[in-house]
């Protein structure tokens, strides 16, 4: 599997941007895609995830209210909407597939096993 991230740039505080994740292989919606991001300086930090079929997702608590997951599975891409973006969400985000389906998605990297090359997403004060 090979995952193509976009969507990254620069906005300003407040702005909103959609990431997506395009993805090869026939088996897309048997995976879970997640999306990671790592800041300077700082570890790689789970953002979100969905489960293959779409139904189950999961955030982290400082995104939770902000950002959204979706994919498209005829299309083979997963999206991420992040609203009312703050400078703390500055990163290169990362989507990743985890090959084995589960209820709930994992917010353990270790557990992916396909990650894409990285944006950026830069927010401004």
């Amino acid at each position: 599997v090979q995952l193509q991230a976009s969507g990254g740039g620069l906005v300003q505080a407040g702005d909103s941007l959609r990431l997506s994740c395009a993805a090869s292989g026939r088996t897309f919606s048997s995976y879970v895609m997640g999306w990671f991001r790592q800041a300077p300086g700082k570890e790689r930090e789970f953002v979100g995830a969905i489960v293959g079929s779409g139904i189950n997702t999961r955030y982290r608590d400082s995104v939770k209210a902000r950002f959204a997951i979706s994919r498209d599975n005829a299309g083979n891409t997963v999206y991420l909407q992040m609203n009312s973006l703050k400078p703390e969400d500055t990163a290169v985000y990362y989507c990743a597939a985890k090959a084995r389906s589960t209820l709930r998605p994992s917010s353990q990297a270790v557990d992916y096993d396909y990650w894409g090359q990285g944006t950026q997403v830069t927010v401004s004060s």
